[in-house]
């Protein structure tokens, strides 16, 4: 890659972060835009992983100044998530050429259609979660803790909307707890799927860590603007390209 390469990596990073903070899901504008420049898709993957890491480590360390925090719960959720995570990480790094393009278009597709519901229960006002952070049905919710840790190491894109909805709906947590725990509990499973996808297909570091420095630039964007005024139009404009991504990767050329 050359500097112009780098600095669009940048650019792509400061939206991700950003549409993280006022809608969710930028990894489906990290990983597409990766392997539209050429990048394998296992290397993609992997070297997204960086930005995940960045961003969740700056916003883990924002809910902790703020006093959002409950270290064992965060710690026993992240030990549910590392068996799978490690796993799925490995088949993902083996998922080549167009069928993680059809694999990416397709969670792409479900991720979209996951955000669209889960704003109509918004408008119909969900329940309310646990205002005090006391996680209900704990064990059905650390079994599907596992499961999604299986998924997020194969592509992650979109696994926070997952953790959202089973912490949410099935732990009744509410969401200013369930937020801390999403950006905490990744970021171990983020370091070892990382290492997984760095000795199976490679990193391209130097633009991961350009994707990193995007990321935390456009959190802190996001987290400074009005939410509420500019989400309407960002959420349009996310899902236009977004089905443009998908239309490239199934179409090819």
């Amino acid at each position: 890659m050359g500097a112009a390469e780098y600095t669009i990596l940048v650019g792509v990073g400061v939206a991700a972060g950003f549409i993280n903070v006022v809608a969710g899901g930028g990894s489906m504008l990290t990983v597409p835009a990766l392997v539209l420049m050429g990048v394998p898709g296992p290397v993609a993957n992997g070297t997204n992983r960086i930005a995940i890491i960045a961003q969740s480590i700056t916003a883990s360390l924002t809910f902790f100044r703020r006093g959002v925090r409950d270290p064992a719960l965060s710690l026993s959720l992240s030990l549910a998530l590392l068996p799978g995570a490690a796993l799925g990480a490995w088949y993902g790094a083996h998922i080549e050429g167009e069928w993680f393009n059809r694999l990416l278009a397709l969670v792409m597709i479900a991720v979209m259609a996951t955000m669209a519901l889960e704003s109509r229960v918004k408008r119909r006002g969900g329940a309310a979660g646990s205002a005090d952070g006391h996680l209900q049905r704990p064990v059905m919710t650390h079994l599907l803790i596992v499961v999604i840790g299986f998924y997020g190491g194969i592509i992650h894109i979109g696994i926070g909307f997952l953790i959202m909805f089973v912490l949410h709906r099935v732990g009744g947590l509410d969401l200013v707890h369930v937020n801390m725990h999403k950006m905490l509990v990744v970021i171990p499973y983020s370091v070892a799927a990382l290492a997984i996808f760095w000795s199976q297909s490679g990193i391209l570091w130097l633009a991961g860590l350009a994707l990193a420095v995007g990321n935390a630039c456009g959190g802190w964007l996001g987290a400074h603007l009005s939410v509420a005024r500019g989400e309407a139009f960002i959420r349009i404009a996310f899902n236009v390209c977004i089905v443009l991504l998908i239309l490239k990767l199934l179409l090819g050329g």
